[in-house]
């Protein structure tokens, strides 16, 4: 019984996913903005926890974070129904831009390897449309949580993957991780998201202390990695692809702690940068900040003018 819901349910998804690439980007958009009020209404918990997070962490005004807050319930909506959208979407598509096109080749060059770090920011979902567009002469790599739901998920990473990424889940994955980085791939990791304290390090993220995940930064650090920073922002219909060049981690002179503390401060800070440029579109009704540092965590202070952006917004 379990095993035909689980069939029909998967079936279910196909077919919104083929009817979702029918209506293209504006029926997508459409249809988010009632899946986001929806969720807005059925979510009260979820509510309170972006407002709160919101007004704390940008330090704006009440009405201000409920704006804000509200508008990342439908720019979230929509980037789960981007998914379907993943197997028809790429570097042609005429609505994306990218910001650098030299950090891109040079990305891509498949000289080295690579680590790409992103967030549950903008289009996300559609990042792994893009990487299908990489030379496929060399791996493409996008490290994913799985979801609990066996339906959802297998319709979310055969879109995932329908352009010729790799999905894997995030568990046991770091021998393939590195394979793939021995070859010069290309492996992306969302990093944004609160860890457990025993995969953390505790690193200042808009203002407060929260837990980064440390695996992205200890790969990158163990194959001398190139690591970037990769976002799809939407402006509009369109997509804006912004790349930054991070860190090469063959330069980095320190210890393998220190290295990797560096990499993952770097990929944070990158993170609240764009977060920052276009609060509505980051993912506030997750808990990003549930886990706390112990007496023995060590956590360092803020980058120079990293509250600016708040002060600006006040």
């Amino acid at each position: 019984m379990t095993s035909f819901f689980s069939s029909l349910c998967a079936r279910v998804f196909f077919l919104c996913g083929a009817v979702l690439r029918r209506g293209g980007v504006s029926g997508v958009r459409r249809l988010a903005a009632v899946l986001g009020f929806l969720l807005w209404v059925c979510l009260p918990g979820r509510r309170r926890l972006a407002m709160r997070a919101v007004r704390e962490r940008l330090g704006v005004s009440g009405a201000e974070a409920k704006r804000i807050a509200r508008q990342s319930f439908t720019e979230n909506a929509r980037s789960f129904l981007e998914t379907a959208l993943i197997p028809c979407f790429g570097f042609d598509d005429p609505r994306v831009r990218v910001t650098r096109p030299d950090l891109l080749r040079r990305m891509t060059a498949g000289d080295r390897p690579v680590v790409a770090a992103t967030a549950h920011f903008g289009a996300w979902e559609l990042l792994a449309g893009l990487f299908g567009d990489f030379p496929a002469e060399y791996p493409h790599v996008v490290v994913v949580r799985r979801s609990k739901n066996v339906a959802l998920n297998d319709f979310t990473n055969r879109m995932r993957g329908s352009r010729g990424a790799v999905i894997l889940g995030h568990r046991d994955a770091a021998f393939s991780i590195l394979r793939a980085l021995k070859r010069n791939g290309v492996t992306a990791f969302l990093v944004d998201h609160n860890t457990n304290r025993n995969e953390a390090v505790f690193l200042p993220f808009l203002g407060r202390a929260a837990a980064v995940n440390k695996g992205p930064a200890l790969l990158a650090v163990r194959a001398e990695a190139l690591v970037f920073a990769v976002f799809l922002r939407r402006d509009g219909e369109d997509y804006v692809f912004h790349i930054e060049e991070l860190a090469d981690t063959a330069m980095l002179d320190g210890g393998h702690e220190a290295n990797m503390r560096t990499v993952a401060r770097a990929y944070t800070e990158a993170v609240e940068r764009m977060v920052r440029l276009a609060p509505e579109q980051w993912f506030w009704m997750h808990n990003r900040w549930k886990t706390r540092p112990g007496p023995d965590d060590a956590v360092p202070d803020a980058a120079p003018g990293a509250e600016a952006g708040a002060a600006a917004r006040k």
